[in-house]
């Protein structure tokens, strides 16, 4: 009888931060990708990215790879939290990786709304390059390595759930997108349905341990304050703050932005 190879817990690295940065000419829409390693029970290991990011951080994304002595070819599994551009479009870089999409989000992508800005007509092209795999609440990516649903930002937003270490982390992409949508219980941007975003938002929180958002740094809750677990580090460049015309706005109040194509929650 052949016995079961025993497992390692399942450990996240955060190979690109996200963040919340915006501008008077655009979004800069710089979303987290996280690399999970897990052991199968084969005995080999599993590496699964969780989003992509955009062709802007392409290479920013190669070379966090290879600082840790990998390429895109050691990644066999992608998972997309949901299908917008930001998360979505270095999906190309992995052509041999399976990606696990949910099927609400995989079947909304393939004729999204006209007026939904973050999911383009030629999305489903994007993500028809790799072999698909539809996914909901339960299924098993990998060990210790488990898809959550949680709608409302994207008709199929998903979330990871991973227990590791320390306990259970989950990375959210943008069911969650930073620590101040956590602390308040709201979605900050909902493309689909805002009820059932803000459910997501509590369920996430109740489950996780640790934070992996979207557009953000990790963080732990604790006593009603966020405790971030790696500093800030991002250098901005070709600008000066003395720049001419170069203003900052500290934007310390945020209404969360409910897109033409969403349902709104009733009031009250």
């Amino acid at each position: 009888m052949t016995e079961p190879v025993p497992t390692a817990p399942a450990r996240i690295e955060t190979l690109l931060a996200g963040s919340m940065m915006s501008t008077d000419q655009g979004e800069i829409a710089f979303c987290s990708v996280n690399l999970i390693e897990a052991t199968g029970s084969d005995g080999r290991m599993r590496r699964i990215i969780v989003d992509t990011g955009h062709i802007g951080r392409h290479g920013a994304l190669r070379q966090a790879l290879a600082s840790r002595g990998l390429s895109p070819s050691d990644v066999d599994t992608v998972v997309l939290t949901h299908a917008h551009w930001d998360h979505v479009q270095n999906v190309s870089m992995f052509p041999a990786a399976r990606v696990l999409v949910h099927s609400d989000e995989l079947r909304y992508a393939r004729t999204p709304h006209p007026l939904d800005r973050a999911t383009p007509p030629w999305t489903a092209a994007i993500l028809d390059r790799n072999p698909i795999i539809e996914v909901a609440e339960g299924d098993e990516v990998a060990p210790g390595v488990t898809v959550i649903e949680a709608p409302g930002h994207s008709p199929g937003t998903l979330a990871v759930a991973v227990t590791g270490a320390d306990g259970m982390a989950v990375i959210t992409g943008d069911a969650i997108q930073d620590g101040r949508v956590a602390l308040e219980g709201r979605n900050a941007l909902v493309f689909f349905d805002e009820e059932r975003a803000n459910a997501s938002v509590r369920k996430l929180v109740a489950l996780a341990e640790v934070v992996y958002p979207g557009h953000d740094r990790a963080f732990r809750i604790e006593a009603g304050r966020l405790r971030y677990l790696e500093p800030l580090a991002m250098r901005l460049t070709h600008l000066r703050p003395d720049l001419e015309g170069l203003s900052f706005d500290p934007c310390e109040e945020r209404t969360p932005v409910i897109m033409p194509t969403a349902r709104k929650a009733p009031p009250g």
